[in-house]
């Protein structure tokens, strides 16, 4: 996979190649809180709580297992600038 800008965006291989990925928004749409087991952590959301994932992270099993059960919603696609702070406070960790 080639990379290019911030670390969070990055292209496909094939016939979307020249397509950049992005992170999202997320959201948990329940009334109870949803855990997400990620392969870079672990992603708690209360009712109604938002957060933001990478693009790799939205491509885990565990999170499209939990988008299929409609416990958590995608809201919309981050901006690069969303991206890049993510990124940044993810590498901080």
């Amino acid at each position: 996979m080639k990379r290019h800008g911030p670390p969070s965006l990055t292209t496909t291989s094939g016939p979307m190649s020249d397509r950049i990925r992005r992170g999202m928004l997320i959201k948990n749409n329940g009334s109870e809180a949803v855990e997400v087991s990620l392969s870079s952590r672990q992603l708690r959301l209360a009712p109604d709580e938002e957060a933001f994932i990478t693009p790799e992270e939205g491509r885990s099993s565990p999170l499209r297992r939990a988008l299929q059960e409609r416990s958590i919603a995608i809201v919309r696609p981050a901006t690069p600038a969303e991206d890049e702070a993510l990124s940044e406070r993810l590498d901080a960790q």
